[in-house]
């Protein structure tokens, strides 16, 4: 791992692209992952030295082929952010529990499949980052968030799992919880008489992230959350 090689799952228009484009900025080459080919090859033409892998972290067989094929043409990156996401929502009587297994599958098990990958070529060389994008949802589950806070709340619980066993190899490993609507086009649309200042832009995001990932050695953090200051919590 002597360049700097990034991977970011969930590369879409809001914070994946934002976090590819931090990560570029500061010198690293990106992998991105997402299911949509054409926009990722769309974003890989305006982001230097990125990589465009698509692939859908549900399906497994493909999902860790394709980190095989990211090892071998791009090579072993010493950071990975995890921000592929699944929800939905709805009280417990509301949701579909197939979308719900789905939502399991981005959320928690396409994670342990990427650190799986990953993992061991950061505990070879003694250093890397792992970092997984979550919400408020992994701490706490309100009733119309019954089919997306039991996957993030289990996926916080992994991401501390493999903290406590990587943190010793020299291996950062870190939850992010976003208590915030991200600026997107549809959260506009939900909320469009509400002002700038209710929600956190995705370049926010994507320093903080930033920030995260090279923290020294004797100070590292595991949980940490990000709200606009005028967020009630």
């Amino acid at each position: 791992m002597s360049n700097k090689l990034a991977l970011v799952t969930g590369v879409g228009p809001g914070t994946g692209l934002a976090v590819a484009q931090r990560l570029a900025k500061g010198g690293y080459e990106v992998a991105m992952i997402a299911r949509n080919e054409e926009r990722l090859k769309q974003f890989e033409a305006k982001i230097p030295k990125s990589r465009a892998f698509a692939a859908d972290v549900t399906d497994t067989a493909k999902f860790n082929a394709m980190l095989d094929r990211v090892c071998e043409e791009f090579g072993r990156p010493e950071l990975v952010v995890h921000n592929a996401v699944g929800g939905v929502f709805g009280n417990f009587m509301q949701i579909d529990p197939a979308v719900m297994e789905v939502n399991f599958q981005t959320n928690v098990m396409g994670f342990l499949h990427l650190a799986r990958r990953m993992a061991p070529a950061m505990i070879e060389a003694g250093r890397g980052t792992i970092i997984a994008s979550g919400n408020t949802s992994a701490l706490r589950g309100k009733s119309n968030f019954a089919g997306f806070a039991p996957t993030k709340a289990a996926q916080r619980i992994l991401a501390e799992s493999m903290a406590r066993e990587l943190g010793p190899k020299g291996i950062h490993v870190a939850y992010m919880v976003i208590d915030a609507a991200i600026d997107l086009d549809w959260t506009r649309k939900i909320r469009p008489d509400a002002p700038d200042d209710f929600f956190i832009k995705p370049a926010e995001i994507a320093d903080e992230i930033w920030h995260l990932a090279h923290q020294p050695k004797g100070a590292w953090s595991f949980n940490v959350e990000l709200r606009p200051f005028k967020e009630v919590w």
